[in-house]
């Protein structure tokens, strides 16, 4: 790495997508950004804008066979832009893995023996971790000589304690299979905590804060001090919250019931849970903004899967406050946490004996800036807080190469 290379590629590799962001470590400038999505179909997308330049979005449809196809092709993009990956001025490449189990805890140059683990990893999960892998190899083979770095979604909820982070099953059984919460949304819960505490003027060390990274997928986090404490997402991304397309919490018993009375096998229920259940599975929308204009519209099942939904957080919220014992922020984050005004408002209605209150007018405001949201009264501070895990895989990777 020459003394000016200050930029890092960040690729977010999916089982049919690639998300990328190139970074200037120098100010946090992005200077492009895109995305390939429906690798392996005839109708492969990728769109790229090389904000740099200042210039357009540049989209192009075709077949792009796999991922080192696609690779490929977003190299020429940036290459095409003055961006290559050749530049001397790029310092490494930042990976977002999935799952790092309990061996990895903090960013990590990768090399045989790292990818020999994420592969192990790969039972606990595999709709994420093989993709990551495509990722990484391919990008080794188009700079061997560039430090890859993997920054890992379990990472930042490993300071959980043991009596937080065990499932009250066999300990025998657990440990031979690697049984335990591990959490995920790491670098958004991570991001968002430390930002929080700056818009409250203190230091990370000083604030308790409740998290709510609340997307397709979504998930709570409980941070005390700058350390995770406690997480909605287990041994894999479909416990906790109602989400998307997850159901989230369930009687384990349900499974047995579906196998037994239904006749489903395993993976038909592993498609139900994850993939036909949630706010799809009670409404048929995955949308909120869809759901809050059929509730408008007097939608009965819109409404009560709103409901469902809620509920979930509110529990959550209680669950987390008690915890922590002292909470100083609940800060909403990611696509629904920070654009669905009545999901906040909802979240936090009823909870002004625990501190809690939101202000609708500052609520209603839309900005790309972290902001309060809650009344000067309000004992516990509600706040929205933009997530960037991008930068945070960045930033992460930037610090351990030049460490």
């Amino acid at each position: 790495m020459t003394a000016t290379a200050t930029r890092v590629l960040v690729l977010n590799s999916g089982s049919s997508s690639v998300k990328y962001q190139l970074i200037d470590m120098n100010d946090g400038t992005r200077l492009a950004v895109g995305l390939v999505e429906r690798i392996g179909e005839q109708t492969s997308r990728l769109a790229h804008t090389p904000l740099a330049a200042g210039g357009d979005k540049r989209e192009t449809e075709g077949a792009i066979a796999d991922h080192d196809a696609a690779l490929k092709a977003v190299a020429a993009e940036l290459a095409a832009d003055g961006l290559g990956l050749d530049s001397p001025q790029l310092a490494a490449i930042g990976h977002r893995v999935v799952h790092g189990g309990l061996k990895f805890t903090e960013p990590t140059v990768i090399d045989d023996a790292v990818l020999k683990e994420i592969e192990r990893l790969v039972p606990v999960a595999p709709l994420h971790n093989p993709a990551n892998i495509t990722g990484i190899r391919t990008a080794q083979a188009m700079r061997p000589d560039l430090p890859q770095v993997a920054v890992f979604d379990t990472a930042f909820h490993a300071t959980m304690p043991e009596y937080a982070a065990r499932y009250a099953i066999d300990v025998e059984t657990a440990d031979a299979h690697r049984i335990r919460r591990y959490g995920f949304h790491g670098t958004s819960h991570a991001y968002v905590s430390r930002k929080t505490a700056a818009l409250l003027g203190k230091d990370p060390s000083e604030v308790n804060v409740i998290v709510l990274h609340l997307g397709n997928g979504a998930s709570a986090s409980a941070v005390a001090g700058g350390r995770c404490v406690d997480t909605s997402m287990g041994l894999t991304p479909l416990e906790g919250l109602v989400m998307g397309t997850r159901s989230g919490d369930i009687d384990p018993a349900v499974t047995f019931h579906l196998k037994r009375v239904a006749g489903m096998s395993t993976d038909e229920i592993d498609g139900l849970l994850n993939k036909k259940s949630g706010l799809i599975g009670l409404c048929g929308d995955n949308d909120m903004r869809e759901i809050r204009r059929r509730i408008d519209e007097g939608d009965e099942r819109a409404e009560l899967a709103f409901d469902i939904y809620i509920h979930r957080l509110k529990k959550y919220i209680g669950a987390y406050s008690a915890v922590l014992g002292r909470v100083d922020a609940v800060a909403f984050t990611a696509g629904v946490g920070e654009n669905a005004a009545p999901v906040r408002e909802a979240a936090v209605a009823g909870l002004e004996e625990m501190g809690m209150a939101v202000d609708a007018s500052l609520n209603a405001v839309r900005s790309d800036e972290p902001r309060l949201i809650s009344p000067e009264y309000a004992r516990v501070a509600v706040a929205v807080v933009p997530t960037d895990e991008e930068l945070e895989i960045a930033q992460q990777t930037y610090a351990l190469v030049n460490a």
